[in-house]
């Protein structure tokens, strides 16, 4: 891909996974080390944001919220090492949004995020 895509984790080890997994095929990638860095980081050019379900300063369902108001039409996927009951808790509807578990393997990151991108 050459797509830019933004990647919201706060934990640093699986944020630079993701990241140097996406750059190695192309990608441009903006980190954001919470929900709220997500929100400030986001631009026209990014083409999908890579959310966390749970961070400090704005979960992934709130920043996710923000960033729909800044562009309703803005691809995101949601990711989680909580099990099912927390994510949901924390509003991540199943069924409702592109998710995935952490840690997921470099060639299904790649591939969800190229099926997003190609919606």
């Amino acid at each position: 891909g050459n797509e830019v895509v933004l990647i919201a984790e706060d934990d640093a080890g699986v944020r630079s996974y993701m990241k140097e997994t996406l750059v190695t095929h192309g990608y441009s990638v903006l980190e954001a080390e919470n929900g709220q860095d997500a929100i400030d980081r986001y631009n026209e050019s990014v083409h999908l944001v890579i959310l966390d379900s749970v961070m400090p300063k704005k979960n992934g369902i709130e920043a996710y919220d923000t960033i729909k108001k800044v562009n309703p039409h803005a691809k995101t996927l949601f990711m989680s090492g909580y099990t099912r009951d927390v994510v949901l808790e924390k509003g991540v509807e199943e069924g409702k949004f592109e998710f995935v578990s952490k840690l997921i393997l470099p060639d299904e990151l790649l591939r969800r995020v190229r099926d997003i991108l190609d919606k």
